[in-house]
């Protein structure tokens, strides 16, 4: 069975629609999805082109559904309301920056148009490498990616977005006002946390989209 295949058929029985899987359902899907390659997915040429990358001209920049992603380009910070996230680099250098909300000011925070965040992640990754897992409130349900050379990332969603089911994709920064509530009084000095504010990422941010050109799936 095809390695893809084989990720399918694992992702069919171990995900939820409730966004928060066991422990053995993300091991079950980890097991398969670290040992995805490009070429599992039909992006072993592009790989190649990076192996040897020296310079932007060299890659024939494709996006295929997969997130692939020229050099110095940035996909900004955005959440995953509810969701686990599973999400594999087949190639390349990535940058990632991940938080998380601070969950216990919820309430007071009701008037308020920002939210603090504790820091997650925040480094490079480089493939092969194994996958990241984020849950609805942990290992960094908001985060952003900088390509660093020419990369590709396999995400897994669950469940997918879905506006209707208050699943909405939303984009942030972060507010130049260290406290601007004053709700952190005690904690916002320390590095690891930050305030976010929901902000339209710039135009310049564009998701070109293209047809799939890895070995076929049986649905």
């Amino acid at each position: 069975m095809a390695t893809i295949q084989k990720l399918y058929e694992v992702c069919k029985v171990s995900l939820s629609a409730n966004g928060s899987l066991s422990l053995e359902a993300i091991d079950s899907v980890c097991s398969v999805l670290d040992n995805v390659m490009p070429s599992d997915v039909g992006l072993e040429t592009e790989a190649q082109s990076v192996r040897s990358w020296r310079n932007p001209r060299v890659l024939n920049r494709k996006a295929i559904g997969i997130f692939c992603i020229p050099a110095s380009s940035i996909i900004p910070l955005h959440n995953h309301p509810g969701m686990t996230v599973f999400s594999k680099l087949l190639y390349g250098t990535v940058h990632v920056k991940s938080y998380d909300w601070v969950e216990d000011t919820t309430q007071l925070l009701k008037l308020s148009k920002v939210r603090p965040a504790k820091i997650v992640r925040d480094g490079e990754m480089s493939a092969p490498c194994g996958a990241m897992v984020i849950q609805p409130k942990d290992g960094g349900n908001i985060h952003a990616f900088k390509a660093i050379t020419p990369c590709a990332i396999l995400d897994i969603l669950s469940p997918p977005y879905s506006s209707e089911d208050g699943r909405h994709c939303s984009y942030f920064r972060r507010c130049r006002k260290a406290d601007p509530s004053g709700i952190l009084s005690n904690r916002s000095r320390e590095p690891e946390f930050v305030w976010l504010e929901e902000h339209q990422p710039p135009n310049s941010f564009v998701i070109r989209r293209d047809l799939y050109k890895g070995p076929a799936l049986n649905l």
